[in-house]
């Protein structure tokens, strides 16, 4: 008797298993088009941890309004450029200070360089407002 429940049991353990495999979609990895909407936190943690730093040091210091405002910045910026964006608008940027006549113009006339470069700017402007506690 005691053969007929665990044999019993096996089956339909196994039967389970066997059902429960089957309703497993086969590309799980698959995101619906909704699910492939950018993502706020494709920003490297370096890059987040080196944009708040300098963003602290420019308000005075670390203390915790200005550590959490400056979070909240890159946070905001996030929102509005992408990683690749933001890195591109940080070299021009970057590139294009301090340099006159024709070695700058490389870096600071091309449109591209003028529209990420106004786009950084007005991304940062709109975080300052919404971020720092006034």
């Amino acid at each position: 008797m005691k053969n007929k429940y665990t044999v019993s049991i096996l089956c339909l353990c196994l039967a389970t298993i066997i059902i429960g495999c089957t309703t497993i979609p086969e590309n799980t990895m698959e995101q619906s088009p909704v699910e492939t909407k950018t993502l706020v936190n494709d920003y490297p943690t370096r890059d987040r941890v080196e944009y708040v730093l300098n963003c602290v040091a420019q308000h005075g210091g670390l203390t915790y309004i200005t550590q959490y405002a400056c979070g909240c910045k890159i946070d905001k910026i996030a929102e509005k450029l992408t990683i690749t964006e933001f890195e591109a608008a940080k070299t021009f940027t970057y590139l294009s200070k301090g340099q006159t006549g024709d070695a700058g113009a490389v870096f600071r006339d091309p449109a591209q360089s003028k529209d990420l470069r106004t786009r950084l700017k007005q991304a940062e402007s709109s975080a300052e407002k919404s971020c720092f506690v006034k």
